[in-house]
Parts: structure tokens; C-alpha cells; sequence
């Protein structure tokens, strides 16, 4: 079983920055699909932006310019910056890890963004 472990989420004023990491188990990382996934209460899970094994990215357009997806194959974690962050951001940020047909999913950290 892959573990996914996220860490970095917390409380910013609008206009802030955060960053968050998620470090997954097992050697199947690299192969891998990554993902940051968000959910706001009463709203359904969104992708907010993926990134493929071989470097390549989507992205929500709502996230469009602000925030940014990378890895580091050799830690086996994946990043989310977010900067210029704004109150319809805060949600609860998944990571995911996607290889062929499965799909594995973090527990999740909260982002609130509030003045």
C-alpha cells in the first residue's frame, strides 16, 4: 500500500504564500502520476494541478499563475506552491498519486485563507 503523507497547510491572509509537501512511500514514485486535489465544504473534490512522470502539467484555471507543481523523484515528494492566495482557496488539499488505473490519495491538510 502507498502512504502519502502531506504537511505545509495552515492559515494565511490573503495575498500570502504556502507551500505544501507530500512524500509518498515505495519505489513506484517516479513512475507516477502526482497530483494536488482540493475540497471546500459543500463543494466536490477538484483537481487543482497534476503533474506527470515526465515533467509535464495541468492545471485548474483558477490556479492558473499562482500556484506551481514540482517533484523531487530523489525525496519522493511532490510540491504545491501557492502564492497570491486568495479566501475562495481554502479547502482541504489532497495529494494523490495516480499509477496506470489506481489511484492513491493522501489524508489531506487544510488551507484557510482569511484577513
Amino acid at each position: 500500500q502507498v502512504q502519502l503523507v502531506e504537511s505545509g497547510g495552515g492559515l494565511v491572509q490573503p495575498g500570502g504564500s504556502l507551500r505544501l509537501s507530500c512524500v509518498a512511500s515505495g519505489n513506484i514514485f517516479s513512475s507516477a502520476t502526482m497530483g494536488w486535489y482540493r475540497q471546500a465544504p459543500g463543494k466536490q473534490r477538484e483537481l487543482v494541478l497534476s503533474i506527470s512522470s515526465g515533467g509535464g502539467t495541468n492545471a485548474a484555471d483558477s490556479v492558473k499563475g499562482r500556484f506551481t507543481i514540482s517533484r523531487d523523484n530523489a525525496k519522493n515528494t511532490v510540491y504545491l506552491q501557492m502564492n497570491s492566495l486568495k479566501p475562495e482557496d481554502t479547502a482541504v488539499y489532497y495529494c494523490s498519486l495516480r499509477l496506470r488505473t489506481i489511484n492513491y490519495w493522501g489524508q489531506g491538510t487544510q488551507v484557510t485563507v482569511s484577513s
